[in-house]
């Protein structure tokens, strides 16, 4: 069971970046998805999320909404979260996050995260 994240680098502000996270060993369209973050020394900050349902809401923290969209290929087993209009303060670690409930069980599972520079 694996979430591999990919995808970060060094960029300006205002320039654009696809973070990937691919899942092996567990099905991925049965789980809810999200992305977290964590820039230098402040915690943890939910980015994003959004349900298996084909109708289901994406969440945005406030900080992110407009300019951040997460996306799933089930087919591809992959979660992505695009990111425009990139500013200095979301510099941070992000990371994939995978989780579901099911038969009075919870299955969590986090990717190794990926950093994201956003420097002039």
């Amino acid at each position: 069971v694996q979430l591999q994240a990919s995808g970060g680098g060094l960029v300006q502000p205002g320039d654009s970046l696809t973070l990937s996270c691919a899942a092996s060993g567990f099905p991925l369209n049965y789980f809810t998805i999200a992305w977290f973050r964590q820039a230098p020394g402040k915690e943890c900050e939910g980015v994003s999320c959004v349900s298996n349902n084909a109708d289901s809401t994406s969440y945005y923290a406030d900080s992110v909404k407009g300019r951040f969209t997460i996306s799933r290929d089930n087919a591809k087993r992959t979660m992505y979260l695009e990111m425009n209009g990139l500013r200095l303060e979301d510099t941070a670690v992000y990371y994939c996050n995978a989780e579901r409930r099911a038969n009075g069980e919870w299955y969590d599972y986090w990717g190794q995260g990926t950093l994201v520079t956003v420097s002039s």
